[in-house]
């Protein structure tokens, strides 16, 4: 589950730091123009850029296909910086000759940033308009800078993330509601039934398994709806946020996918989910308020036989 430009904003001194980190590493590649990015599956977005005059069209904000980007050639897994001095003399750079050629990029270098528990971040790249060099002293230096700002980020992720489930946890839900200006949303509120059991009759290490299996089933219902956010509260409850009003019939849809996907368990346990509903129709919303609605509309499911859904 990766970090969203949404999450690092909520960070503490993000822009603070990042600031920082591009100002030291212009310190070790004074003439090189330097950004930071981010990576979320095929898509990479510029999160800060050093303000210098270029004529390299790249701009804070700005979203790229990773596989346009030189970025695609740097190894997350072995965890090796990609090196390109002269992208010209690069044979296997000649299908993106043009692109480069178009944006001015004659040389680049790219550093792998990732999180402790190994998932990418993104990386701190170095491009000019013309031949580089970079040498092993300098890449070093760049990688434990690197290494730095990792550590920051995994501090900030503790602080947002539930432990177990790697779901976002109730503190984010709740920074998300006191960040937000305007718009509306749906809340569904969940809980699995027939969870204590499990615990009981197969211990608290078999409960952890579902529960992580719960939130893959939520990561990925999320990942097919953009405008859904999964959250772990605690115990077996959790919430799918959605940061938009979808129509009557989309919501009965959504609810229905969320019961098939969480009734079905290859380990025989006997295991559904109850899903209380409500809904608001603008930011003044108070989240505690639409917790305990929704908490109402939830314990009707289960007084109605569980595996289903109730709106409040």
């Amino acid at each position: 589950m990766g970090m969203t430009f949404q999450e690092l904003q909520m960070y503490a001194n993000f822009e603070e730091l990042s600031k920082d980190v591009l100002d030291l590493a212009k310190e070790i590649l004074p003439d090189q123009l330097l950004y930071l990015s981010s990576i979320d599956g095929t898509q990479q977005i510029i999160l800060k850029i050093t303000s210098d005059e270029t004529t390299i069209p790249v701009s804070e904000g700005m979203m790229l296909n990773l596989n346009q980007s030189l970025c695609q050639f740097v190894d997350f897994e072995k965890n090796h910086p990609a090196i390109f001095e002269d992208v010209r003399e690069e044979d296997r750079l000649a299908d993106m000759r043009n692109v480069l050629d178009k944006a001015n990029i004659r040389s680049y270098l790219g550093i792998p940033i990732s999180l402790g528990n190994g998932e990418t971040f993104g990386t701190l790249c170095a491009i000019h308009d013309e031949k580089s060099q970079f040498d092993k002293k300098s890449i070093d230096l760049l990688q434990r800078i690197v290494r730095m700002f990792s550590y920051y980020l995994n501090l900030e992720r503790f602080a947002y993330r539930d432990s177990l489930t790697d779901l976002y946890n109730r503190r984010y839900l709740s920074r998300l509601f006191e960040e937000q200006r305007e718009g509306e949303g749906v809340i569904f509120f969940l809980d699995l039934d027939g969870f204590k059991k499990v615990n009981d009759i197969h211990g608290h290490d078999a409960g952890d398994l579902v529960l992580k299996e719960v939130a893959l089933k939520l990561q990925k219902f999320a990942a097919e709806h953009k405008d859904a956010l999964a959250v772990r509260l605690g115990g077996d409850e959790f919430v799918v946020h959605f940061s938009s009003h979808a129509s009557s019939e989309d919501m009965h849809k959504r609810a229905e996918q969320l019961l098939g996907s969480l009734s079905t368990w290859d380990t025989g346990y006997e295991l559904s989910t109850s899903i209380g509903i409500v809904t608001y129709e603008d930011n003044s919303a108070d989240l505690k308020a639409l917790l305990k609605n929704a908490d109402e509309a939830l314990y009707r499911a289960k007084q109605a036989g569980k595996n289903t859904y109730k709106f409040y």
